[in-house]
């Protein structure tokens, strides 16, 4: 079990004010949504399981989730789906889902948290540090509230698609998966920016 996270969020936090942390989930997908999620948080509290969601199991991650929404201040989601990602290219709809959050969520005096992507001109007081979701509970939090959220969103489509896998691999280019993008070519939920010659068998 790693050590509580917490400390570097606790700095941030101002009275009256709150601390946001924001992470993403499925950037690096062949097929589903990318989804991010922002969690505010009054103070932190201590959850010795609080960590980056891809080190935790799935039964982990949905007993997390719980938690989290009773101890958060609130909990917001944006989904990006394929149309868009590929009208935009997959950085910049990161970006505007982020940019959509910190709108939402944020309050006067809040600090913001999101990893390791740079918001841009008028966003400048937003940190964005590398491996936030490792050294930031707020971000640990959000990404473990974006992956149960997308995880179930794939496991749903997964019933209508079933020759994919995603129940498995979550849209990811898993060899299950590549194997059925050879078979078959990409569907209607793949994502059409991504190269599929550099990811087939």
């Amino acid at each position: 079990m790693t050590a509580l996270l917490g400390k570097q969020d606790s700095k941030l936090l101002r009275p009256g004010a709150g601390i946001i942390g924001i992470d993403e989930v499925g950037r690096g997908a062949l097929a589903g949504p990318l989804v991010v999620a922002g969690i505010r948080w009054l103070r932190i509290p201590e959850n010795p399981w609080i960590r980056d969601s891809k080190k935790l199991s799935p039964f982990r991650r949905e007993k997390l989730i719980t938690w989290i929404r009773q101890h958060s201040d609130e909990i917001r989601i944006v989904e990006i789906w394929p149309e868009i990602i590929d009208r935009m290219n997959i950085l910049e709809a990161t970006r505007f889902a982020m940019r959509r959050l910190v709108d939402g969520i944020r309050r006067p005096g809040d600090a913001v948290v999101v990893d390791a992507v740079a918001l841009g001109s008028g966003y400048e007081d937003v940190l964005s540090p590398i491996k936030a979701d490792e050294d930031f509970f707020s971000v640990a939090a959000a990404s473990i509230a974006a992956k149960v959220h997308r995880d179930r969103i794939m496991i749903q489509l997964s019933r209508a698609h079933p020759i994919w896998g995603w129940e498995r691999n979550k849209g990811y280019g898993t060899a299950e998966h590549r194997a059925a993008l050879q078979r078959s070519g990409p569907g209607p939920l793949h994502r059409k920016s991504f190269k599929f010659s550099a990811v087939l068998p």
